[in-house]
């Protein structure tokens, strides 16, 4: 196996408190996916898991980046899911699931941490 890309991303979660605040719903309905925006809302801090969410997204888009076509892939074209055992999972859609076959992707690995403050992930995305 081979690690074809990595991806880092960093997201405050004031920031997208502020964002909740200020435009609602149609954060939940832009950025995220319904099993997303479903998840956050259950939880007691739901901003922490909408930057946790933006953040990994955002490190998965990197990691998959290298063509004009990769440039294409939307928000909610990468899903934050969680496999039986509650270890966070992708799931790929539209123009990420085609640069990823492009890639050869057999899997990413995606790690997650948040605080009341911030919110970091990293996707390694892994070809055969």
């Amino acid at each position: 196996m081979n690690a074809t890309g990595v991806g880092v991303d960093l997201v405050e979660v004031a920031r997208v408190r502020r964002m909740l605040a200020d435009k609602g719903a149609h954060v939940f309905d832009r950025l995220l996916t319904p099993a997303e925006a479903a998840y956050c809302r259950s939880r007691a801090e739901p901003e922490e898991h909408v930057a946790v969410r933006l953040a990994a997204k955002e490190a998965v888009y990197k990691a998959l980046q290298g063509t004009a076509a990769a440039r294409g892939i939307g928000w909610r074209d990468i899903e934050v899911t969680r496999t039986p055992e509650g270890r966070p999972d992708v799931l790929l859609s539209g123009p990420a699931a085609a640069r990823a076959a492009e890639l050869g992707v057999k899997q990413i690995l995606l790690s997650l941490s948040h605080t009341h403050e911030a919110a970091v992930a990293v996707a390694v995305v892994v070809a055969a």
